[in-house]
């Protein structure tokens, strides 16, 4: 009985150890062959593979294709994911964290400039040194200009298509190429690089906002939610993914593409002026071809024939009315001398303009909120606090008066209303009660929420002498200018910092300095501007400048280092015409690129500047062409191409 039992028992045990030996084959089965529901098994056997918060549990079969790793981000499919929206979360989680321990490094502020820092609302100032700048490397890409006769050269110089990495400072130059073109402006790659700051200042009004916001928020899908505060919601499907570096090339594209794509809000009803709009754009579109004319150079427009055209109907058409509530010295208080001088210039010659302005809002096309964002931040802003709330509830509560008072502004959602703002702190402070409006900004920066066929680029203009804006104009003709390129100012930024370390006091033809000794009437400066072939034009704290003006002021071919800037009057002026656009990636190899334009093509650029001048000036009384009508024009092309149709 002892013998049998004993015999049973083993038999037991051998049935035992057979069932947990298939057992667990089929666990390695299913393991290792990666069949459904796999993943629920990892843990038995790795602790590397057990899924940690934020992470996925499926395997990289399971992730979208053509995302990539790169320093613990996953950046997915354009496709499934919005470009913009991922650049933020990125930001925010690479840039912007709490614990922020890049020393800091403070600089000389330019004359009559407070310092600019762009802060959030109620925000810190986080400042931080940037060392270095790592954009992917890319071949350059010209389009030719239009011209009568065959050119070789011209264009932005060394174009890129390819959007930034994620990448830490230390990352070698070989892991920071990029690995796919883009096919379009649509196709972005998802081969990242961080922004980088500027020295003294953190990020803008508009990123702050955000990146405030998101600190706020756990889940990134809130953060997604706030991203989408910066552009007006009426037609949200005709934007397109924007790339770290848009140059001017896809500029062009978006604004073509705006046009055909972009319209404003509908109005709750229709008046004569809407179908006015209409027939003024089909006019437009089919203007007759300009052969000859002595007030237009053809090579330096986009289009002469369609901005000859507009140019005239606005002169037959146009209506502005002015607001006259609010008081001084926000409203109606025009700044006429600095850095800002363009938006006080403007509202003194539009307030007083008798051609446009009506007293009948009912026949008006376009109205005019008459603020300056200079006086907003003088008058407002409490030095030292980086709280913007105040400036923000001012115009609010200006916004919640005129359409209280007025059916205007209800009418479109303020879609065919505009604001002039040359200050930095413009579209942040602008970006919530006015995002409809047409908005002619200084600071036109892609990145920061400008809408291409809305917004217009607006000129910043140095003024010296108020009583004579045109005081000095005028350089030395091209076999005089003896200097191949200058540049001086303040070190706003993180450009100027690297274009000094690259150049200055390193070539006898590269005259870059930082802040010129003082001299009576800034001699010394516009000596230099009259002197050499090539100005250099490098942002500050964000991406406009005076110099680009005040290189065309002076006859020398700007040479803009600015990525991401929209130049002034875009949408009727071919810049690449008559200026040189270089990447801030390609400050190191900046005299080759400059010597590499042949003498005649030099030549060209610096007749085509004189050709644009005009554009460009200030006069007491606004004349036809100067930069007052040039302006308005912006803002008046923009409205047509906006207007929605019934």
């Amino acid at each position: 009985m002892g013998q049998e039992f004993l015999s049973l028992l083993q038999l037991e045990t051998k049935r035992l150890l057979w069932l947990i030996g298939i057992t667990f084959a089929v666990i390695l089965t299913f393991q290792y062959l990666e069949f459904p529901y796999g993943t629920v098994l990892v843990s038995l056997f790795s602790a590397d593979k057990i899924p940690t918060p934020g992470s996925s549990t499926f395997k990289s079969s399971d992730v979208p294709s053509k995302s990539k790793l790169v320093s613990n981000v996953t950046v997915f499919n354009p496709a499934n994911f919005t470009v913009d929206h991922v650049f933020e979360i990125a930001n925010k989680t690479l840039i912007f964290g709490e614990n922020e321990t890049i020393p800091r490094t403070s600089f000389v502020l330019e004359p009559e400039r407070t310092s600019n820092i762009s802060l959030g609302f109620g925000g810190s100032n986080q400042s931080s040194t940037v060392e270095s700048i790592m954009r992917p490397d890319r071949k350059s890409e010209t389009q030719q200009a239009e011209d009568p006769g065959p050119c070789s050269f011209n264009k932005t110089i060394g174009l890129s298509f390819s959007a930034n990495r994620f990448q830490e400072h230390n990352v070698s130059s070989s892991e920071q190429k990029s690995e796919t073109p883009y096919a379009s402006s649509t196709n972005v790659s998802t081969d990242i690089t961080t922004a980088v700051l500027s020295n003294d200042s953190t990020v803008s009004l508009f990123q702050k906002d955000n990146i405030t916001n998101s600190m706020k928020e756990e889940s990134v899908s809130s953060s997604l939610k706030d991203a989408k505060v910066s552009v007006p919601t009426e037609n949200k499907d005709y934007h397109t993914p924007i790339p770290e570096v848009t140059i001017v090339f896809e500029m062009n594209k978006l604004l073509l593409q705006s046009h055909a794509s972009y319209r404003s809000m509908r109005p709750r009803w229709f008046e004569a002026v809407d179908e006015e709009l209409l027939h003024t754009r089909s006019e437009i579109e089919n203007a007759p071809i300009v052969k000859k004319d002595p007030n237009f150079y053809g090579p330096i427009y986009h289009n002469v024939s369609m901005f000859k055209r507009s140019y005239e109907l606005m002169e037959e058409t146009l209506k502005v009315y002015v607001y006259t509530e609010g008081a001084k010295p926000i409203l109606h208080s025009p700044f006429l001398t600095g850095l800002y001088a363009s938006e006080g210039w403007f509202m003194k010659q539009m307030e007083a303009n008798d051609r446009f302005v009506t007293k009948d809002p009912k026949k008006a096309h376009l109205f005019y909120l008459p603020f300056s964002s200079r006086m907003l931040e003088e008058a407002l802003y409490v030095q030292g606090s980086h709280n913007h709330k105040n400036l923000v509830q001012y115009l609010h509560n200006y916004v919640e008066m005129i359409s209280g008072k007025y059916t205007f502004w209800n009418r479109t959602g303020g879609a065919d209303h505009f604001l002039v703002g040359c200050h930095d702190w413009a579209p942040g402070e602008t970006k919530v009660d006015m995002a409809k409006c047409i908005r002619a900004l200084c600071n036109a920066d892609v990145k920061e929420g400008f809408v291409f066929g809305k917004d217009a680029s607006l000129p910043e203009t140095y003024v010296r002498n108020a009583q004579i804006p045109t005081k000095d104009f005028g350089g030395n003709s091209a076999s005089k200018r003896t200097t191949l390129a200058f540049f001086a100012g303040s070190m706003h930024g993180y450009v100027r910092p690297i274009l000094l370390q690259h150049w200055e006091n390193k070539d006898p033809d590269m005259k870059i300095f930082g802040r010129l000794p003082k001299s009576k009437g800034n001699k010394n400066y516009i000596q230099y501007m009259k002197t050499s072939k090539y100005c250099i034009c490098a942002k500050g704290y964000e991406v406009n400048s005076p110099r680009v003006v005040e290189a065309i002021f002076y006859e020398c071919v700007p040479v803009i280092i600015s990525d991401n800037f929209v130049p002034p009057f875009f949408e009727v002026l071919n810049w690449e015409s008559f200026a040189v656009i270089v990447l801030e990636k390609d400050i190191p190899n900046l005299k080759n690129i400059l010597l590499s334009i042949p003498e005649k093509e030099y030549l060209r650029l610096q007749m085509r500047v004189k050709k644009v001048q005009h554009h460009f000036l200030w006069h007491k009384n606004p004349v036809r062409y100067d930069i007052f009508h040039m302006i308005l024009h912006s803002i008046w092309y923009n409205r047509i191409f906006s207007a929605p149709t019934r």
